[in-house]
């Protein structure tokens, strides 16, 4: 069947159910699977066909004025729609004039995180998460923004993609590492401190994981194929190698099972 990749879906957390369109993927968990590129992409918000994309299925023009595109969403400190130049007004009062989560999370280590509310648990999911721990929420992701990069002083930001792919996950108390720094985060007045965090531990649809972490490159090869060991994140891990979906957002494939 051919299609064109999108990000993932996501159902039933804390135990995913992963799907591309209406291909349920757990149900293909240890058999054989088949990604074979077809050249052809396609912008994911336009539709223009392309030769190269950006920011993970894009066309440069739709790069350039999306909102959803704009620095302020790998950097939400840098939120700028009070200073009245955001791209897409009506997107930013939709997107970052809400309520966000500020969480600590299990990823292949201990990293600090923020995101929208009302879709915390798909990005826990989109991140590889095992254990989250939502430890408070913000008004607008201006604000949580600015108490993600004070909470970096003690907590990192990033997860190691290679460790996530192999499954080499510390052991965190996350409760503990909160109680290490509540004192801090009591001084951030922008920030409504839960004051009994619930600990949320998710389970992924993998069987096992590869020893290395050997990622697809499209430049070199046009096919992923092998046994599908697992889904963890945005990723497949197929055989020996794994291959994110999103960053192939807009590709055409041809996929075979």
């Amino acid at each position: 069947m051919l299609k064109t990749l999108k990000k993932m879906r996501v159902s039933d957390f804390p135990n995913p159910k992963y799907s591309l369109e209406e291909l349920d993927l757990n149900t293909l968990l240890n058999q054989n699977l088949s990604l074979k590129f077809t050249g052809k992409i396609n912008c994911i918000n336009c539709q223009k066909s392309i030769k190269k994309s950006f920011n993970q299925g894009y066309c440069f023009p739709c790069f350039q004025k999306l909102a959803a595109c704009d620095l302020c969403i790998l950097r939400p400190e840098k939120c700028h729609y009070h200073l009245g130049t955001c791209r897409e007004p009506e997107w930013g009062e939709q997107h970052c004039l809400i309520t966000h989560s500020i969480y600590l999370a299990n990823s292949a280590g201990l990293k600090v995180g923020i995101t929208r509310t009302i879709q915390k648990e798909t990005r826990w999911v989109d991140q590889g998460a095992i254990q989250v721990l939502e430890i408070g929420t913000t008004t607008e992701r201006l604000k949580s923004g600015l108490i993600e990069v004070e909470l970096k002083k003690y907590f990192n930001d990033r997860s190691d993609w290679r460790k996530l792919v192999t499954g080499k996950d510390p052991e965190i108390n996350l409760l503990q590492e909160f109680a290490n720094v509540r004192s801090a985060l009591e001084e951030i007045k922008e920030l409504q401190i839960n004051p009994t965090p619930q600990e949320f531990v998710i389970h992924y649809p993998v069987s096992c994981y590869p020893q290395k972490a050997v990622s697809f490159n499209e430049k070199k090869e046009q096919s992923i194929s092998g046994i599908l060991n697992g889904i963890r994140g945005q990723y497949l891990l197929i055989g020996e190698q794994v291959i994110n979906i999103r960053k192939f957002q807009g590709y055409q494939v041809e996929i075979e099972f």
